[in-house]
């Protein structure tokens, strides 16, 4: 399976480096610094859950989970670790390939710095604060360490506070129009989102869930 998804990245014109174990994965990755990994959930040595969990102490790169196994707990966990996206098997090599061009497509937070004057000041909602230039979320004061993608939700709600976004939307403009999937992925995201900020569905202090329609930034209050 590996070697058959590597062909296809080569094919797209990818640099791919292999490994079938885990405890050999963290070390590669230090070493060739990848822009996307694709990770198996189900790896002998360290699983993909915890070599994913490793890799975020040292890498930004987009990590697209696989997993032989459906239920919602596997998705969570890779997720909650710092996971961008997930596939099940069976699954398209051309279809993973295409995910990972549209990944590709949306900034990595090591881009350069934006110009003196897009630079605008924190945005605050409550005892949140968000700074998009400097990619940094605080409540009440204390720093919230969020993965790029909970970041660029948040800060999508928080652009507009006052309009409601589709799941649909938060895809578009987070992980791009190319993008192909399972929309409810979004809620997945948002559900970590909300526990890092000490936040919940039946609340909504700082994201709020419009029924039937998607989600929109609270007040904070």
């Amino acid at each position: 399976m590996a070697n058959l998804v590597g062909s296809y990245l080569e094919r797209d014109g990818f640099e791919v480096a292999i490994t079938g174990d885990g405890s050999e994965a963290v070390p590669l990755a230090r070493q060739v610094d990848p822009d996307v990994v694709v990770l198996d959930l189900g790896l002998p040595g360290l699983d993909g859950v915890e070599v994913c969990r490793q890799l975020r102490t040292f890498s930004d790169a987009y990590v697209v989970m696989l997993t032989a196994r459906t239920e919602e707990i596997d998705t969570l966990i890779g997720l909650s670790v710092g996971a961008d996206d997930y596939m099940t098997k069976p699954f398209s090599p051309r279809e993973l390939t295409a995910r990972i061009q549209a990944m590709l497509r949306r900034p990595r937070s090591t881009t350069a710095a934006a110009p003196a004057t897009a630079v605008s000041p924190p945005r605050r909602f409550g005892d949140l604060s968000l700074d998009v230039n400097g990619r940094e979320v605080t409540v009440a004061g204390q720093s919230v360490a969020l993965t790029r993608t909970e970041f660029d939700i948040l800060a999508a709600l928080a652009r507009d506070p006052g309009v409601v976004l589709t799941r649909a939307q938060l895809i578009e403009a987070v992980w791009g129009p190319s993008w192909v999937g399972d929309e409810h992925l979004v809620d997945v995201h948002i559900g970590h989102l909300r526990r890092k900020l000490g936040d919940d569905a039946a609340r909504g202090r700082y994201v709020r869930t419009v029924r039937g329609v998607g989600y929109r930034m609270g007040t904070g209050s």
